[in-house]
């Protein structure tokens, strides 16, 4: 597969995945019961200023990126199209999408959503353009202050979900579920969204099984 084919590829996935996790962020909003660490956080911004969530969701995402830099972190072009593209898919799903009148509906949606978050997530880390803004803040406290990865991830959902149920933020059932489901349900998909023929892997892997065939020059009468 040419070069510029591939890369086209992966960067469709990128933005596919992208808008899949801003879709699927506006769900759990809509469910109304209890909505995921960050969600809290933004949900509590918007009782603060007069914008709309996925506004709130661009912005908090640059100053996010401001931490990374005494972390030493460095993003890459998934990084800043993560922190602009998820915000808009957001807002356009919170216009399309109601809230359901019944408790069931709701459940139903929470469901949907933490669902399609498993899959958005798996779907733009396999496009292989780096992670989003919060996982790289999670990221660089682990290299940076030797914090084991889950005391990272651990110290920063709490602290994000507690300033943003202070401000107003939907703390749930659904915010413990989608704690403690996320991972479980992202890890085993994250190996088949990275088995398309233009995943950077798969491709590193032809390149190298390719050259491991080829006949060494000194080896040729």
């Amino acid at each position: 597969m040419p070069r510029s084919t591939t890369l086209t590829l992966r960067f469709l996935q990128l933005f596919v995945g992208l808008f899949l996790y801003g879709a699927s962020t506006a769900l759990q909003v809509r469910a109304v019961v209890g909505v995921s660490s960050w969600t809290v956080l933004t949900e509590g911004l918007e009782h603060v200023v007069p914008w709309s969530f996925g506004s709130i969701t661009v912005v908090s995402s640059g100053v996010i990126l401001l931490f990374w830099i005494p972390l030493r972190q460095k993003p890459g072009i998934g990084t800043l199209l993560n922190a602009l593209a998820i915000g808009p898919s957001a807002d356009l799903v919170l216009w399309l999408v109601p809230t359901p009148s019944e408790l069931v509906g709701r459940i139903l949606l929470f469901v949907a959503g933490l669902l399609l978050l498993a899959v958005a997530t798996a779907f733009y880390i396999g496009a292989g353009f780096g992670t989003g803004a919060r996982d790289g803040l999670m990221v660089g406290l682990h290299e940076r202050l030797g914090w084991p990865v889950w005391l990272a991830r651990t110290v920063i959902e709490v602290s994000v979900v507690i300033v943003g149920w202070f401000l107003g933020g939907d703390v749930g059932a659904g915010t413990v579920i989608a704690a403690f489901a996320i991972g479980p349900m992202v890890q085993p998909l994250m190996p088949v969204f990275r088995r398309f023929p233009w995943s950077p892997e798969r491709t590193t892997q032809d390149a190298l099984a390719l050259e491991a065939r080829r006949v060494p020059a000194s080896e040729v009468a």
